[in-house]
This record gives C-alpha cells, structure tokens and sequence, in this order.
C-alpha cells in the first residue's frame, strides 16, 4: 500500500483559479467568467459559496476559442 505523502506519478495535481483570478488571465470582468461558468462553458468546481476553475481548463478554452475564430 502507497503512504500518504507520496503521490502517485499518474496522477497530476491540479491548479484551481480563483473567478477573478480567471477573469485577469482571460482579461473579462468577472461576470463574464461567472456566465461561462453557469453556461457550461468553463468547467468549474464550488468551494463553499465561490467557484474553482482548474487552469487547465482556462487554457483548453481559450485555445478552442482562438480556432474557432480563425
């Protein structure tokens, strides 16, 4: 059995975003990270009564939306 302080190499650790952590990143205000959000549109996890986006996230769709416009 693995211990508790070692990590399993398969698993990557993810990096959450605070909404307004995304919103300066995504450079849009934060209401506009709270519609994607609640839109589907960005993937999201709720931490108490604020919201959590991993980065990687953040990244996939910015990524989809520079091809879809170009």
């Amino acid at each position: 059995m693995m211990s508790a302080n070692k990590r399993d190499p398969a698993i990557a650790p993810v990096q959450f975003l605070t909404v307004a952590e995304v919103a300066t990143m995504m450079r849009v205000s934060k209401m506009t990270v709270y519609r994607l959000v609640h839109g589907g549109e960005l993937p999201a996890v709720r931490v108490g009564k604020s919201f959590r986006v991993p980065e990687k996230a953040v990244h996939d769709y910015l990524e989809k939306a520079y091809f879809d416009a170009g």
